[in-house]
C-alpha cells in the first residue's frame, strides 16, 4: 500500500479565496484572529493541493474550489468532492508557517505530524511520556535530546490522529515501541512493556536529512499496532503512521 504526502509554507498559499469553496469562505470569516486565519488557510491549501496531485488533477481554482475538508463529529478532517465524500483518507499538520497532508485509499487509520525541534522542560516529559520513553531520552547524548523528543512526540500525535482522537486520549496511551529499525536510523532505540527500563539498550546511528525510517508504536488499551516512518528536515520532524504496514511515503507531484 502507498501513501503519499505534501508540505506548503505561508508564501504558497494565494492571498485571494477564489479556491475555497463557499462553506469554507464563510467559516474563514467567523475566524477572529490574524494567526488562527492563516494556519487554517494554510492548512486547506496544502489538503487542496494534495487532493489535487493525488487525483491527478491539475491545481485550478475551478477544481481546488470544488474540493472541501470538512472536520467530522472527531475533529478529523475529511474530503468531499462537489458536495460528495471522496474515496480518501486525508491528515493535516503545521508548525512555524508549514503545513502537510499525508493522503491515502479511504478506509485506512491515517495520521501524520510535523513538529519543530525545540527544548522541552523536564515537565512535560513527565506529563505526556511513558517511562520508557523518559529512559530513552535520558540515555540519549544531551545535544540529541530535543531532536529525540520531538521525534516521539510527532509520533505520538500522528498515531493519536490515526485514532481520530488526538489530544483527547492520554498520550500515555501510545507507546513508541520501535524507532529506526533502518540501519542507518539516528534512533535505533526499542521499548517494551515487557521488561523494566533498565534493561533497555538504546543505541544511535547518524541518520541523513530527508531520509525516511521506519517507526512502530503500541496503542496500549487496545493493544492495537501502528506502522509509520518518520524523517528530520531541517530543524524539522515529520511522522506519518497507519494501522496497516506501509512502504515509505511518497512525495506528491503538483501538477499545475
Amino acid at each position: 500500500m502507498n501513501v503519499f504526502w505534501l508540505q506548503k509554507t505561508e508564501a504558497d498559499v494565494p492571498p485571494d479565496n477564489g479556491w475555497l469553496c463557499t462553506n469554507e469562505v464563510l467559516r474563514l470569516r467567523h475566524m477572529r484572529f490574524a494567526k488562527r486565519r492563516a494556519d487554517w488557510r494554510l492548512g486547506r491549501w496544502t489538503a487542496k493541493c494534495a487532493v489535487a496531485a493525488y487525483l491527478g488533477r491539475p491545481i485550478g481554482a475551478d477544481f481546488l474550489s470544488d474540493i472541501e475538508v470538512r472536520p467530522a463529529l472527531s475533529g478529523a478532517p475529511e474530503v468531499f468532492l462537489a458536495g460528495q465524500p471522496a474515496t480518501v483518507a486525508i491528515s493535516l499538520s503545521h508548525s512555524s508557517g508549514k503545513a502537510m497532508a499525508a493522503i491515502g485509499p479511504s478506509g485506512i487509520a491515517l495520521g501524520c505530524d510535523l513538529e519543530t525541534v525545540e527544548p522541552r522542560s523536564d515537565a512535560f516529559l513527565a506529563d505526556y511520556f511513558t517511562s520508557e520513553e523518559q529512559y530513552l531520552v535520558a540515555c540519549a547524548p544531551v545535544p540529541d535530546r530535543p531532536a529525540l523528543v520531538a521525534l516521539l512526540w510527532s509520533a505520538k500525535e500522528s498515531a493519536l490522529k490515526a485514532l481520530h482522537e488526538g489530544l483527547r486520549l492520554d498520550t500515555r496511551s501510545v507507546l513508541v515501541n520501535n524507532v529506526g529499525r533502518d540501519r542507518n536510523s539516528a534512533y535505533a532505540v526499542q521499548s517494551s512493556r515487557k521488561q523494566p527500563a533498565q534493561a533497555l539498550q538504546p543505541t544511535y546511528r547518524e541518520c541523513s536529512q530527508d531520509k525516511w525510517c521506519a517507526l512502530e508504536l503500541l496503542y496500549t488499551t487496545q493493544g492495537r499496532t501502528f506502522h509509520g516512518w518518520w524523517q528530520t528536515a531541517g530543524n524539522c520532524v515529520r511522522t506519518l503512521v497507519t494501522d496497516l504496514p506501509l512502504l515509505p511515503p511518497l512525495l506528491l507531484d503538483s501538477p499545475l
